[in-house]
């Protein structure tokens, strides 16, 4: 069956299935789904569905602007309509300090969090290492899992002195947030990179498979003064991340 075919109203369009847009915005959803529109191919000028499918170009446009909020269209000025890998996909920044909040806001995409763990605990070892903590004290932890455009993105473990946390309930939305209500925003960061293979709980969180390709990062946070905040390991699926250095040529 060629796309003509598939779209033709006959074999998908009904009175009481709900309105038309939606309807229709279905009807491409399981072509993309099937393979008969893959990755990249575009669809038929608006003008055209509009005919095939005997609806208006009102419920044409509202169908597809649906596909492309969605990420499954991406509309190219003077070209059309294409479809795209709808997995979604953020460039992130290596030279600017951001929350994962403040990031996925300035992107102008949704983003929320499930809580994994939020309370105080004993510091680890490496924990205490990395904060320059004695052993026997104790830390405030948070770790989420975050979601972009309502998809797993990423998972997110930070542990912070509890005399700059005292309250890790009082963290609901961005850490870096609540740390500036005190002044203890962190001004300044180092981040280990290593690449991966997730393990089957984690996996499971970030909805792959288990062993796919993920991302780790370790993010050690400082403030003005040279004193550590924040000590954070996160996992980021290697299918949704891409991290960007600006690099400049160094002379002699």
């Amino acid at each position: 069956m060629n796309v003509t075919e598939f779209l033709r109203p006959e074999h998908w369009l009904s009175a009481t299935a709900g309105p038309r847009y939606v309807q229709l915005r279905r009807r491409i959803e399981e072509g993309i789904a099937s393979g008969l529109l893959p990755i990249e191919s575009p669809l038929p000028p608006e003008r055209e569905v509009a005919a095939i499918t005997t609806l208006s170009r009102v419920t044409v446009r509202k169908a597809i602007q649906e596909l492309v909020d969605k990420g499954s269209v991406v509309q190219k000025q003077g070209s059309g309509s294409f479809i795209q890998d709808s997995t979604l996909r953020v460039e992130q920044s290596l030279s600017q300090l951001t929350s994962f909040t403040e990031d996925m806001s300035n992107r102008g995409m949704e983003s929320h969090s499930v809580w994994l763990e939020r309370g105080v605990f004993l510091t680890s070892s490496e924990e205490a290492k990395a904060l320059n903590l004695e052993p026997e004290h104790s830390v405030a932890r948070i770790a989420r899992l975050r979601h972009a455009q309502d998809r797993p993105i990423a998972i997110e473990r930070a542990s912070l002195p509890l005399d700059l946390l005292p309250n890790p309930l009082a963290v609901t939305s961005s850490l870096y947030e609540v740390l500036g209500q005190d002044g203890n925003r962190p001004e300044r960061a180092t981040q280990k990179i290593s690449a991966v293979n997730l393990s089957e709980a984690d996996a499971e969180l970030l909805d792959v498979t288990p062993n796919a390709a993920g991302l780790k990062i370790e993010r050690t946070s400082f403030l003005s003064s040279g004193r550590v905040v924040e000590f954070t390991r996160s996992l980021y699926r290697g299918d949704a991340y891409d991290f960007v250095a600006e690099m400049r040529l160094a002379h002699p």
